[in-house]
């Protein structure tokens, strides 16, 4: 009988317990004033124990101007999603100000990425080089022998560090929604990581490491001589979505369709030219769009994110605002039948 009467008080608290949960879950603003709230720190007076690495021309200040800038938005007149975008680039208000009319939370952190150019220069570089500089320069921790980026000044930490600061800065925008528990971390699969370029290559690193709700990668992935992208993904594949120009160096070359084939893309769906194609594109993961740049490659590369390089139509309106909706807000669940993998699209470019 005891037992019996132990038994309904477990399932009597665990029915109880289980709403109460759900709520302290669920996102709601409590703003008198709802607005979009845009707002900046330094990295430095964030987090003291942030130093710089000249070496890797990770510095606060050049020319007498800081460099370790930071920046989030919320907008708390819009329903929030329960998302958080960490934008691996530098700050694009336009596009900052189009996630948070999606009703995402965004910030742009400041940590140890100017390493490009700096290591893994040998010809041919090796198979693991970039990929592993890219992890380390993510986490902070010891994945490589060519950088030394303590965890402060990772891209994790510095993201951890920043939405702690939000937290009690910007209560209005329920940054705290991110953090879990203990405040030890963020709640990563409630996060988006994104970027263009170096960034979106960064981004579908770190997501290959650690679950993560959505990958959006715009004119990237590249690391054309790399191997991570094989990996084994922490983040379901289906979650990882990818633009691009088709005059872009990293698309003529096959880069970025190689990154997304081996990162299994096809899986979700042809390739899809948003110029002739409607919003969900099939829900597939790979788009791509040849609007006239003028046979400018550089315009090219950088058309695909708001901008001076994006495409507009003669009212001067972009033209691909549902595109970029799409990329951010599209449920992950829903996806494009397989293809097969392109003949054309040459994957061994170490030997080719």
């Amino acid at each position: 009988m005891y037992q019996k009467s132990l038994c309904l008080l477990v399932l009597l608290a665990l029915v109880i317990s289980s709403p109460l949960q759900a709520a302290e879950r669920t996102l709601r603003y409590r703003d008198r004033k709802p607005q979009e709230y845009k707002l900046t720190a330094r990295a430095s007076k964030i987090d003291p124990r942030t130093k710089e690495h000249p070496e890797i021309d990770y510095v606060f200040e050049a020319k007498g101007k800081p460099q370790d800038v930071e920046h989030a938005v919320v907008d708390t007149r819009v329903k929030p999603r329960g998302k958080l975008v960490i934008w691996l680039m530098g700050y694009n208000s336009q596009l900052f100000d189009r996630l948070s009319s999606y009703g995402l939370h965004a910030i742009q952190v400041h940590y140890a990425n100017r390493w490009f150019s700096k290591v893994c220069r040998e010809n041919p570089v090796g198979e693991t080089c970039r990929g592993n500089v890219r992890l380390e320069a993510a986490t902070g921790e010891d994945y490589s022998d060519q950088v030394s980026i303590p965890h402060p000044d990772g891209m994790k930490e510095r993201a951890l560090q920043f939405v702690k600061w939000l937290a009690k800065e910007n209560p209005q925008g329920q940054w705290n929604y991110y953090l879990t528990p203990d405040g030890k971390d963020l709640r990563w699969e409630d996060v988006i990581m994104a970027g263009s370029s170096h960034g979106s290559t960064t981004a579908a690193r770190f997501a290959k490491h650690q679950k993560v709700s959505r990958v959006v990668m715009f004119c990237g992935p590249r690391d054309q001589l790399q191997n991570w992208q094989m990996l084994p993904s922490a983040t379901p594949t289906n979650r990882y979505f990818g633009f691009s120009h088709v005059l872009d160096g990293g698309w003529t070359a096959d880069h970025y369709c190689r990154s997304w084939e081996l990162i299994g893309l096809n899986e979700f769906g042809p390739i899809v030219n948003v110029d002739k194609a409607k919003p969900p594109y099939g829900n597939t993961r790979r788009l791509i769009t040849d609007f006239d740049v003028k046979n400018n490659t550089r315009r090219a590369h950088s058309s695909v994110v708001p901008g001076g390089n994006a495409g507009k139509n003669a009212q001067g309106q972009y033209i691909h605002e549902a595109v970029w909706r799409y990329l951010f807000t599209e449920p992950v669940d829903k996806v494009g039948k397989p293809v097969p993998l392109d003949p054309g699209c040459e994957k061994n470019q170490r030997d080719s």
